[in-house]
């Protein structure tokens, strides 16, 4: 077989330091070093907005970068998104019709844009040949549905459904982020191979970091048990689950520390009264700061609305187990996160119905600090094991190898 050519489509590439953007520039830098020809080509603009411009053309990691240029819309409103998921997804159609066809070749598009799967469709029609995959980090329009930025069985959804539906099913490999995904997906998947291929931690320490006792004294006090949130709060996570249990661990020597922002971020905030004194709030860590932050605690705390299951999967989950850390989950039992928690024994799911079974847990684990620390090296271990950078590149190189054979 000549040499294998992989093409990504994603809005974002490296310098960008979105986190997607980084995962894309990663899995390129280390499939080129196993022999791929691999060529990005995102857009020219920074995920964080602006004017800024980056170079048309240039070689990164052994990658070959050619960006598409388009105009510098705000990628922060909803008419701007759209605007440029438009722009990219054409001129992406563009390229696939007058760029020189190679005979092993695998096109790899990602959720971003919004729609960028539609990519599929131009590009089966001009390279009929080629061979498709799609990595898809969240479901559109069914997060707009569930973030209620669009009414289920409008004229709109409906469109949307059936942009993604052509794409879905052009595609001869589709990449979901865990069971609850594949579920929603496969009603529209086609005859697409499916395969479970979750995003990695974007740091790996090699061994369970011990908590900075400066940062933790900082955020925890004295706590036996220190519990986490870290990142966004909107619309997507819950926080009642927590509040319960906090105040059935009230005087446990268990606190819980919120270093979120959004708009549940403030009806935590208004929720918490006088007498919740083991629950805390702070603001987001300078970047360097964050890993000190990330690994000051002993469990990190995820959540995501039951509606929004199988939707998105939240990507902090794989960053606790990285560090050593358990994870309490507060959603649907049948979520990927929740699956993956009881398989693998490493934290506890809250729900309505467990809060005074896991307060039971946490209070002994408190109690237990050769406990909490062989917690810790199993959590780094499955981690390994199952998520890790190493085993995810793995499969995309033998996935992707797969579709090029005979």
């Amino acid at each position: 077989m000549s040499a294998k050519r992989l093409v990504l489509l994603y809005h974002f590439f490296a310098p960008d330091d979105v986190v997607s953007s980084v995962l894309y520039s990663e899995l390129g830098a280390e499939l080129a070093k196993r022999g791929w020809q691999v060529e990005a080509w995102p857009s020219n603009r920074l995920h964080s907005g602006g004017n800024a411009s980056l170079p048309h053309s240039e070689a990164l990691d052994g990658v070959r970068v050619t960006r598409v240029w388009r105009p510098a819309w705000v990628q922060s409103s909803g008419l701007g998104r759209m605007l440029n998921a438009v722009w990219m997804v054409g001129s992406w159609g563009l390229r696939a019709a007058f760029t020189r066809r190679h005979q092993h070749e695998v096109m790899l598009v990602g959720t971003d844009p919004v729609m960028g799967v539609s990519a599929a469709v131009p590009w089966k029609l001009f390279r009929r040949h080629s061979r498709v995959a799609h990595w898809c980090f969240d479901l559109y329009p069914e997060a707009a549905v569930a973030d209620e930025k669009m009414k289920a069985g409008s004229l709109t959804e409906r469109l949307f459904s059936w942009v993604s539906r052509l794409g879905y099913r052009r595609c001869d490999l589709i990449a979901d982020l865990g069971p609850c995904m594949r579920d929603r997906l496969a009603p529209n998947a086609g005859t697409a191979a499916a395969e479970t291929i979750t995003p990695w931690a974007l740091v790996e320490p090699p061994e369970p970091p011990e908590p900075d006792s400066g940062v933790r004294s900082d955020l925890f006090g004295d706590a036996k048990l220190a519990l986490l949130y870290s990142g966004s709060f909107g619309r997507a996570h819950s926080y009642a689950e927590f509040l319960d249990l906090a105040r059935e661990l009230r005087g446990d020597g268990v606190r819980f520390c919120f270093a979120g922002r959004g708009h549940r971020a403030d009806e935590l905030k208004a929720a918490v009264g006088p007498d919740d004194e083991n629950v805390s709030f702070t603001g987001f860590a300078p970047e360097a700061e964050l890993e000190k932050r990330l690994t000051s605690c002993d469990l990190h705390l995820v959540s995501l609305t039951p509606e929004w299951t199988g939707t998105v999967v939240p990507s902090k989950f794989f960053g606790a187990l990285a560090a050593g850390r358990g994870v309490l989950f507060a959603g649907s039992e049948q979520s990927a996160i929740a699956q993956w928690i009881r398989q693998h024994n490493v934290g506890w799911v809250v729900t309505p119905d467990t809060v005074g079974e896991v307060a039971d847990e946490l209070r002994r684990l408190a109690q237990d600090p050769e406990r909490l620390v062989a917690l810790r090296q199993h959590c780094h271990a499955v981690y390994h094991a199952h998520f890790s950078r190493q085993k995810m590149i793995d499969k995309w190189d033998a996935e992707l190898t797969r579709l090029l054979e005979p």
